[in-house]
């Protein structure tokens, strides 16, 4: 496999815009990553960030998980609602973002607009429904908001999801952030049945049932 600096050879400035949410948006395609989206030098889909979702997503579909409806909170590029697509190629997702300068780029770059994705632009604080499967990937830049991880937002998300339902959450795990990180999951122990701590390079996916 080639170094992490060969990888990073020919790589390429697609656009840049400025977010009013995520700060300075840069679209990159390189040799080892593909084409990808950073927000303040943090990759937020596309590349490597796919490497985080298929072996998460992988692992629940081999637990037999039934999704007939998914919710996405962050939907971001879209790279989450790719490996749901692949894993559960009939289920209907909604995605739900507050950026959308990072949707258009999706769009755009990532090919969000071919997934058959029902997009929603708005805070993800106030969706609603009730789903077989709910990712929580939200994130300005490399900050987790405050309100998503408050007792009334977490148990919301339990209250959404079905009997036999999963909620995924997302948490960056590396140098400063893993104190907060590993807080959050004791919090969700707290609200949720069962809690599985599943490590996928730099970051912790919190497998959550009812």
């Amino acid at each position: 496999m080639a170094n992490y600096n060969t990888m990073m050879l020919g790589t390429k400035i697609l656009e840049e815009r400025q977010s009013k949410y995520n700060g300075h948006l840069k679209v990159l395609r390189g040799l080892g990553f593909g084409t990808y989206i950073q927000a303040d030098g943090l990759t937020q889909s596309g590349g490597i960030v796919g490497v985080i979702w298929k072996p998460a997503l992988r692992k629940v579909n081999s637990e037999k998980l039934i999704v007939k409806n998914c919710l996405i909170l962050g939907l971001g590029g879209g790279t989450a609602a790719k490996y749901v697509r692949l894993y559960w190629p009939d289920a209907k997702i909604s995605g739900v973002d507050i950026d959308p300068d990072m949707i258009a780029l999706g769009k755009k770059y990532l090919g969000l607009d071919q997934i058959n994705v029902k997009i929603k632009i708005q805070d993800a604080y106030n969706f609603s429904g009730k789903f077989d499967l709910i990712i929580v990937d939200l994130y300005n830049g490399e900050d987790f908001p405050d309100k998503f991880g408050s007792t009334e937002f977490l148990n919301k998300i339990k209250s959404s999801i079905k009997k036999d339902g999963v909620a995924i959450f997302n948490r960056t795990y590396y140098g400063d952030k893993r104190p907060g990180t590993v807080k959050f999951g004791n919090k969700l122990k707290s609200i949720f049945t069962k809690v599985e701590w599943f490590y996928p390079e730099a970051n912790l996916m919190f497998i959550c049932r009812k």
